[in-house]
C-alpha cells in the first residue's frame, strides 16, 4: 500500500549546480551506469548517510565546492538531495531531478539524505532529526512510491536490487554509515 505523507518543510539552500557541474554528472552517469543524462529519472531507492561532521555549514560546503572526492578523484564533488541539520531542519540542496553523487553503484536510482553527524546514534538519538528524518523520507515514499525495503543506510548498498556498477574495483565500494541494525529500526518507524 503507496504511504501517504504531508511534504515536510524544507528550507532550499541549492549548492552550485551548474551547466558544468551537469556535464560532469552526465560523464559520470555515463562512466559508472552507461547513461547518458545528469537526471535522476524513476527513483527507487533512497540512502541514508551522516555527514562525520558537526556542523551544517561545514557539509554544505564539501557539497557546494565540487571538488574531486577524496577516495577516487572524480567530478562532480560529493553531495546529497538533502540535508538534516542538528535541530532538525531540513534543507534541500538538490533539485530531485538532478543525479548527484551521495552513493556508489545506486546514485542513477536513488535519493541521498545526509544527516549532520558523527554516527548512527547521533542521528537516531535526536528526536527532532529523527522525525524530520521519517517524515521526510515518508512523504519521498509516496511522491516516488519507494517501498521501506528499498529505505537503506549507505552500509546496505551493496544488498539494494538497484545497486549497479560498471567500473569493476568500484562494485563492491561502500561506507559504515547507517548500519543495517539502525535501518531495521527506521524502517519500523516508517511503518509507523
Amino acid at each position: 500500500m503507496p504511504i501517504v505523507a504531508d511534504r515536510p518543510p524544507i528550507v532550499r539552500d541549492l549548492v552550485p549546480f551548474g551547466a558544468r557541474r551537469v556535464d560532469q554528472m552526465r560523464a559520470y552517469a555515463v562512466r559508472h551506469y552507461g547513461i547518458d543524462s545528469a537526471r535522476l529519472r524513476r527513483p527507487r531507492v533512497i540512502v541514508q548517510h551522516y555527514t562525520a561532521g558537526s556542523s551544517y555549514s561545514s557539509a554544505y560546503n564539501t557539497f557546494a565546492a565540487n571538488t574531486p572526492d577524496v577516495e577516487f578523484g572524480e567530478r562532480p564533488g560529493v553531495c546529497a538531495h538533502f540535508l538534516i541539520d542538528t535541530d532538525g531542519s531540513i534543507h534541500q540542496l538538490v533539485r530531485l531531478r538532478r543525479m548527484c553523487r551521495h552513493t556508489v553503484g545506486l546514485n542513477h536510482r536513488s535519493i541521498g539524505i545526509e544527516h549532520v553527524g558523527a554516527s548512527d546514534a547521533a542521528v537516531m538519538s535526536v528526536t527532532g532529526v529523527r522525525r524530520s528524518s521519517v517524515r521526510l523520507t515518508r512523504w519521498l515514499m509516496g511522491r516516488y512510491d519507494i517501498r521501506a525495503r528499498n529505505v537503506i543506510g549507505h552500509s546496505e548498498s551493496l544488498t539494494s536490487p538497484f545497486h549497479f556498477e560498471r567500473v569493476s574495483y568500484m562494485r563492491k565500494r561502500t561506507h559504515g554509515d547507517m548500519s543495517a541494525a539502525t535501518m531495521e529500526r527506521y524502517r519500523r518507524l516508517l511503518r509507523g
